[in-house]
């Protein structure tokens, strides 16, 4: 699909693929198959769809392969022998392992214990939940101990962890993230969805 493009025209898509919002990349990515979903193994075989999904990051490293190669990749997956049905045990400790999906705000003891190894200062949200996806799909099941000691670690990285727009990050540091960002955020993804309508259309 680059192919179709010159040197120049493709180092500015994949400049443009930057400022793609989640649901801009996403819409692509169901359109050509490309996986975003993350798939659990079970301990039988096979695997099945869960609601958790890739970080932008990862989504956009496969939209690049995809069309440089025409490869959709691979959905990322949880190994099953880190997978668990049951819940998290009634009074977990600091040696016990985080399985899958065993960090979760209704697990009342979970939240409770990870404020205790934080001294009172973990708090449920989104960076709890990046950190505890990049221990699974590393597929690693930490022990809670290690979990808060990440997290403590994680929550100094919040601007980074959690900017929707990546592109964001980069234009703030070199000076260009001033109030008309929306609109330069607007304009280069129409760019680049109008490229990719053209190089990759839906057949």
């Amino acid at each position: 699909m680059l192919s179709q493009l010159s040197q120049t025209e493709q180092a500015r898509l994949f400049e443009e693929l930057n400022y793609l919002n989640l649901a801009e990349i996403r819409g692509f990515c169901a359109r050509h198959g490309i996986p975003f979903r993350i798939l659990a193994e079970s301990p039988g075989g096979g695997a099945r769809v869960t609601n958790d999904t890739d970080r932008k990051p990862i989504v956009l490293a496969r939209v690049r392969r995809y069309l440089t190669t025409g490869e959709p990749g691979q959905a990322t997956r949880i190994p099953a022998s880190i997978v668990r049905r049951e819940d998290p045990p009634a009074r977990p400790t600091a040696h016990d392992r985080m399985f899958y999906r065993w960090y979760a705000k209704e697990f009342d003891a979970v939240l409770s214990l990870l404020r205790q190894l934080t001294a009172g200062q973990f708090r449920d949200g989104a960076v709890a939940r990046v950190v505890a996806m990049e221990f699974w799909t590393r597929g690693e099941a930490p022990t809670f101990g290690e979990f808060a000691r990440a997290w403590t670690t994680a929550k100094a990285r919040q601007p980074e962890l959690l900017t929707p727009e990546y592109a964001y990050l980069t234009d703030l540091r070199d000076q260009r993230a001033d109030g008309n960002w929306k609109a330069l955020r607007i304009a280069k993804a129409q760019s680049a969805l109008q490229t990719l309508a053209r190089i990759a259309p839906v057949t």
